[in-house]
């Protein structure tokens, strides 16, 4: 048997008193003497339009009788009239009938709850990263670098005359006679310092410093503003070879000499 919660229980009967209350403050009451001179007959309670009647009636009989309502015949006619009683915690034992201790009416101890939707009951949210994979994101910018550079050389080629000149003669020394541009920093090293400063020393020592720069930075970061100190350091190494290369490439002239480009023209080959 389906009975109806306590919550829609008390919401149906205070929703009773208050229609009760209105229609009596609304209607005049009826005189005394038309009755007999006994007492006025209860209205009977109006129906909540939200629960069926006979729910209603279902669940005020069962009440009735967890609740040991007596019944009895009202001046002898056929009606049955229930006696109805403030709902009470009735404690469990054998005088009880075996009711279990807050018991709803007809005994039941079921309450609902709440219907909820289906569905998983763990919010799995992606966490963001800053990691991608090699392929296609890496190896995709590579490619179109690639290219661009490939086109580039192309185009230069094509304008650029760069023919191969003729064999070294051993008596005829080209004068200046410059190292490539990529070994032009050592050249121009050897012009300030001993051979052994300039061709040891100081390359030996900026390779040292470039071995052991993953050991004094370890910051996992891979972003330029968390990692200052080796930013710095590979700039400052980058200029350092950068500007050798520069005065060794267009600021020295015949015998190696300083020079300056726009008054003297420009001694380097491609």
């Amino acid at each position: 048997m389906t009975e109806i919660p306590e919550h829609l229980r008390k919401r149906a009967e205070a929703a009773r008193a208050k229609a009760a209350a209105e229609k009596a403050e609304s209607e005049p009451a009826p005189a005394e003497a038309a009755s007999g001179g006994g007492e006025p007959a209860g209205d009977a309670p109006a129906a909540d339009p939200r629960i069926p009647a006979h729910l209603l009636e279902r669940s005020r009989a069962a009440r009735a009788k967890s609740e040991g309502g007596d019944t009895a015949p009202a001046g002898g006619g056929g009606a049955v009239a229930v006696a109805e009683r403030p709902t009470a915690v009735v404690p469990a034992g054998p005088a009880a009938g075996g009711i279990p201790v807050g018991a709803g009416p007809g005994g039941h101890t079921q309450r609902l709850l709440t219907v909820v939707k289906s569905g998983s009951i763990q919010d799995v949210k992606a966490s963001p990263v800053d990691k991608v994979h090699t392929w296609p994101h890496l190896l995709a910018a590579e490619f179109v670098a690639a290219l661009a550079l490939t086109a580039f050389t192309t185009i230069f080629s094509i304008f650029v005359n760069a023919p191969l000149l003729e064999l070294a003669n051993i008596n005829r020394t080209p004068n200046p006679s410059k190292a490539p541009w990529y070994f032009l920093g050592l050249q121009e090293l050897l012009t300030m310092f001993h051979p052994m400063v300039a061709g040891v020393t100081i390359p030996g020592m900026g390779l040292f410093v470039l071995i052991l720069a993953p050991y004094m930075d370890r910051n996992p970061s891979n972003k330029p503003e968390d990692r200052k100190f080796a930013v710095s350091m590979f700039t400052l190494f980058l200029m350092f070879w950068a500007v050798l290369v520069i005065i060794g490439t267009f600021f020295r002239g015949p015998g190696f000499n300083f020079t300056l480009p726009w008054r003297d023209g420009l001694f380097f080959e491609l």
